[in-house]
């Protein structure tokens, strides 16, 4: 955990990658099909609209999941995230690929998780964050838990922290407000 408000932000001035876990991160967690066997996910928009701002900021995205879906390649490819990872049953191993893909550094990675799973990873990163409703595990080893639940704005939430840390909110967002 970040000692202090000092600290926490000089974590996120650092983040010049943001990478995602999916089921409980940018979808509530839910898996549901239809009677034909098709998955479905539900996202938020607002945690896509949040992607598109930090990535016009300057910050790459990323997923990494353990799960392989459809749905979140489709997700992935309209949302233009650079680094997909799917069936990534050791986090660990992909995260160590895409930091030797990319040059980035722990202390350059931000990660948000909800589960077991994502331990490892957080554990490594400059900046850990754990959705409001993750395990108690992640809750209790993050830098950051959000206020808002997996698939409901926490990655929107994140995302807001981060621009805002960098100095770089007003800019991503003038377009949106009157002169």
């Amino acid at each position: 955990m970040c000692a202090n408000k000092v600290e926490f932000k000089e974590k996120l001035k650092n983040v010049k990658l943001l990478l995602l876990d999916v089921d409980g991160v940018l979808t509530d967690g839910s898996i549901v099909y239809n009677d034909k066997g098709v998955e479905t996910k539900s996202f938020n928009v607002r945690d896509g609209h949040g992607i598109k701002l930090i990535q016009r900021a300057g910050i790459e995205c990323g997923i990494i999941t353990a799960r392989i879906s459809e749905v979140v390649r489709f997700r992935a490819d309209e949302l233009g995230i650079a680094h997909v990872f799917q069936g990534a049953k050791v986090k660990l191993d992909t995260y160590g690929e895409l930091l030797s893909k990319t040059g980035l550094k722990d202390e350059d990675i931000c990660y948000i998780g909800d589960d077991l799973v994502d331990m490892p990873v957080l554990s490594k990163v400059g900046f850990s964050v754990g959705v409001s409703d993750a395990v108690p595990e992640v809750l209790e080893a993050v830098d950051y838990v959000t206020e808002k639940c997996g698939g409901r704005g926490a990655v929107r939430e994140l995302i807001e922290m981060i621009l805002k840390a960098q100095d770089k909110w007003k800019d991503v967002t003038k377009q949106y407000f009157k002169s």
